[in-house]
């Protein structure tokens, strides 16, 4: 005689009831981390905003610490998705590129980032974990996929060799070198789409003039 399985439908309403939960409490500490600081945002603060008890918090979040993780990780995880499926190795090189870069500045221009990169440069030096663990999730984590894609356009011979990871620090510096600058030193409110297409144009041929393949010089000494 089998036992009767456990009923899917009941299964799948408490998995949804306890990610909507996850998700509310993601949404009021990022509001609070944003708007408060780090060291302003306490666990009880956020319980209480939430209208819950510290008990049912912890249940989801041990610790500040993990809390502001998970913040960062869902706030990069869709973005690290959309640039992994950008990064195709069998497209074209130049396309391939300008699309990565366009994400990449549209990311890191959004009101949400540059929120939390505020937060980051004025109490990073006060809490070093919280800095470590914004720089794993956001600008090493793509870094990483850049470097990756570029090793493998190094080995087809589409760029010239040369260390990989560097060639993608300097690419993300290209990209992020205008109006991300500016939008951190509140120089401007908000970031233009048309004024990113362009910068994200620009670094993406600037970087291809440093790392294209070489070729030999006519008439050169033999």
């Amino acid at each position: 005689m089998t036992e009767p399985a456990s009923p899917p439908a009941i299964t799948r309403r408490g998995e949804a009831r306890r990610m909507d939960r996850r998700n509310a409490i993601l949404n009021t500490a990022q509001a609070s981390f944003v708007e408060h600081g780090y060291a302003g945002t306490t666990m009880s603060a956020v319980a209480a905003m939430l209208g819950g008890s510290k008990g049912t918090l912890w249940n989801y979040f041990p610790s500040k610490e993990e809390l502001f993780s998970a913040v960062l990780e869902r706030a990069t995880t869709t973005y690290r998705e959309q640039l992994s499926q950008i990064l195709d190795p069998c497209g074209a090189l130049e396309p391939t590129l300008q699309r990565a870069s366009i994400a990449l500045i549209r990311k890191v221009t959004s009101p949400d980032a540059v929120a939390l990169h505020r937060l980051i440069t004025a109490e990073g030096r006060r809490f070093p974990e919280m800095s470590r663990i914004f720089f794993e999730l956001a600008p090493e984590g793509t870094r990483t996929l850049l470097a990756g894609f570029l090793a493998g356009a190094m080995a087809r011979k589409q760029l010239r060799d040369a260390d990989p990871v560097e060639a993608a620090r300097i690419l993300m510096a290209l990209i992020m070198a205008e109006t991300h600058q500016e939008l951190l030193m509140n120089k401007l409110c908000e970031a233009d789409e048309a004024k990113l297409e362009r910068e994200a144009l620009r670094a993406v041929d600037l970087f291809l003039r440093a790392y294209g393949p070489r070729t030999k010089e006519a008439g050169g000494a033999d």
